[in-house]
């Protein structure tokens, strides 16, 4: 059983390549989708969001490319290529292209 799709397995891959940034749009690709676990790959236009939800699982975001604007319990974090943050499950939380953005998001779900 393959538990990751749309991605090519035993090859090494620049992440950030995998999605491509378009204007006006959050775009995204799901690299793997179970009731343990979900891996997606974001890319946001600079000034596209998502609005303010909440998880049953800790979600964690890793920046990739640009910078976002991650707000969790009405706090904002400003994060870049290179960071990482986590949104624990059951709190409010929204993220802002303040640039173009490209995240990795991991859920991991309660079992």
């Amino acid at each position: 059983m393959d538990y990751f799709k749309n991605i090519e397995p035993s090859t090494a891959v620049p992440l950030a390549d995998l999605v491509q940034i378009q204007p006006g749009q959050v775009v995204s690709r799901t690299l793997a989708q179970n009731r343990a676990v979900s891996v997606t790959l974001f890319a946001f236009s600079q000034g596209e969001e998502i609005s303010t939800h909440q998880s049953e699982g800790d979600a964690m975001v890793q920046v990739l490319e640009g910078v976002g604007e991650l707000t969790i319990d009405g706090t904002a974090h400003l994060c870049s290529a290179g960071e990482a943050i986590v949104m624990p499950a059951g709190h409010p939380h929204a993220v802002r292209a303040v640039q173009n953005f490209k995240m990795l998001l991991t859920v991991v779900f309660p079992l």
